[in-house]
């Protein structure tokens, strides 16, 4: 992998960019570097190229290493990259197969009261507030949601930080139900 200096903002500009051309490169660069890096901008190359890494693959081998994914960014028409940083402690957690560093990370997160804390949305539990705002009328929008909207939904409402972020949220999801369109953060 060779690392650069992103392009795209002030922000970005201050994270390295690293070259992924494949997965055990991937893997290599953060067994070598996951201790100690900050973020990274990881450039993957798009099909055709025979150095193509799925967006997939990517994340879940960060994931596995305890790294979390967020903005991604258009680097020209051959890749795109995405900015990656080690999760912390206090990050929430999802069911997902984990490293020696992602066990590290874990133990914190134990310690912390973290890693649990997205188990039933996970398991696509509906809280009760949720369920009384959409009653019988507007379940079977809500179920007809695919699986990653109603998911994200949840772990949207569930890490409000506080009671009325938490109620506009619901009232988000009930008026998408009513009118059609997925809730807001899901929208195309």
């Amino acid at each position: 992998m060779t690392c650069t200096k992103h392009p795209c903002s002030s922000v970005a500009r201050a994270c390295p960019q690293a070259q992924v051309k494949s997965r055990a490169a991937l893997r290599a660069w953060l067994a070598d570097t996951h201790a100690t890096a900050g973020p990274v901008w990881p450039v993957v190359n798009k099909q055709p190229s025979p150095h193509c890494l799925p967006w997939g693959d990517a994340v879940a081998k960060l994931l596995c290493r305890g790294s979390i994914d967020s903005v991604t960014r258009r680097v020209d028409d051959a890749g795109s990259s995405y900015r990656v940083l080690p999760r912390t402690p206090a990050s929430a957690r999802s069911a997902m197969r984990v490293t020696q560093a992602g066990k590290a990370l874990i133990a914190a997160a134990l310690v912390k009261g973290m890693w649990a804390v997205l188990d039933d949305v996970d398991r696509l539990e509906v809280p009760g507030d949720l369920a009384a705002a959409l009653g019988e009328a507007l379940r079977p929008a809500w179920d007809r949601y695919p699986r990653c909207v109603k998911r994200g939904t949840l772990a949207w409402i569930k890490t409000a930080k506080s009671a009325p972020t938490r109620a506009t949220r619901i009232d988000d999801v009930v008026a998408s139900a009513r009118h059609g369109p997925r809730p807001s953060p899901f929208r195309r």
